[in-house]
């Protein structure tokens, strides 16, 4: 943090005394109120979870309280306008996962920003893989099966999401392409929703992060048929790939969250939260729950960030017109 000098202070007193000036001056003791943490989603999916856990450790070492707000719709690109079209000072900030940054430019008509011009990369909190989860009384136990089901069957099949544009909306559509042209896709505004209608038995199967499924799972309330990366979770390592079960090459679908600033957040503040953030993911106990609930954690400079995120972009780019989806 750059001191400031008595000369410094004289010329800033000089320029006050001739003009006022739309600047806004650094914030050399940020934090110095709440912080705003907004979720594009709905409570209880990936992004709120990890927004929720980092969340609570940051404010500890902010000395600030850090709030967390729920605000779903199309997608995840209304809680992301309302981060992009904040003041640029740190006080807003948005746990923003894969669709509404690396998914929806590409897919969504309606989607008027571009992630990487009007966001700030902050850190990187945490890549869930996806788990293909069914009713807990669904008459199919491994994946074998349900894929057998979704070519015979002749009762409408449905599928859920946590919105359209989602990791999830897509991993469904491509077993849609590959084994059932009649499965319908139900998209939510998050998680949370989705999986309380799997477990009621309003849909068929649903794609969510590991962690989000996975209280359900152990619970009994779910069955997980398979993890959507092309690599067991060593949170079940017991459940196949999707690739392992039916064949499918290269069936790789995460679901991440990280943290954002708006467009113009001096570089200061978010050096520090990429550090503090860092430093929460790799303490020791912290580490071990992301672990156990399916997260990969990986420490990442705003630099690395940004460039996974370029990485995951064109990713998805490639997917959509492999799989031929239109933009919605």
């Amino acid at each position: 943090m750059r001191l400031i000098s008595t000369t410094d202070l004289l010329f800033a007193a000089t320029v006050a005394a001739s003009a006022v000036i739309a600047v806004p001056a650094l914030p050399q003791t940020f934090p110095d109120r709440p912080i705003r943490v907004i979720v594009n989603f709905a409570p209880g999916g990936t992004g709120d979870i990890i927004a929720r856990l980092i969340g609570g450790k940051l404010s500890i070492a902010l000395g600030q309280s850090v709030f967390v707000e729920n605000r779903p719709g199309a997608g995840g690109t209304v809680g992301a306008r309302i981060v992009i079209n904040a003041a640029p000072d740190g006080y807003t900030l948005t746990v923003a996962q894969t669709p509404e940054i690396a998914i929806n430019p590409y897919f969504i008509k309606a989607v008027d920003y571009d992630p990487l011009r009007d966001l700030v990369p902050i850190a990187l909190g945490g890549e869930v893989p996806l788990a293909l989860a069914v009713p807990a009384d669904a008459p199919y136990s491994t994946m074998g099966d349900f894929v057998t089901f979704l070519r015979t069957t002749e009762r409408p099949v449905t599928f859920a999401s946590g919105g359209v544009g989602t990791s999830g909306h897509f991993a469904g559509e491509l077993l849609k392409l590959k084994f059932n042209k009649k499965l319908t896709h139900v998209p939510y505004r998050g998680a949370g929703e989705a999986l309380t209608d799997l477990v009621a038995g309003r849909v068929n199967f649903y794609f969510p992060g590991l962690i989000a499924a996975l209280p359900f799972m152990n619970a009994g309330k779910l069955k997980i048929l398979a993890v959507a990366t092309t690599k067991r979770s060593p949170a079940v390592p017991s459940i196949p790939t999707v690739t392992e079960a039916t064949g499918i090459a290269n069936f790789n679908f995460t679901l991440w969250a990280g943290f954002f600033a708006p467009h113009g957040t001096p570089t200061d503040v978010t050096a520090r939260l990429n550090g503090e953030i860092n430093k929460i993911i790799l303490e020791p106990a912290m580490n071990a729950q992301l672990q156990t609930d399916g997260v990969d954690v990986a420490a990442m400079s705003i630099d690395q960030f940004t460039a996974f995120i370029r990485g995951e972009m064109e990713r998805y780019k490639a997917i959509i017109k492999e799989a031929n989806l239109k933009p919605e």
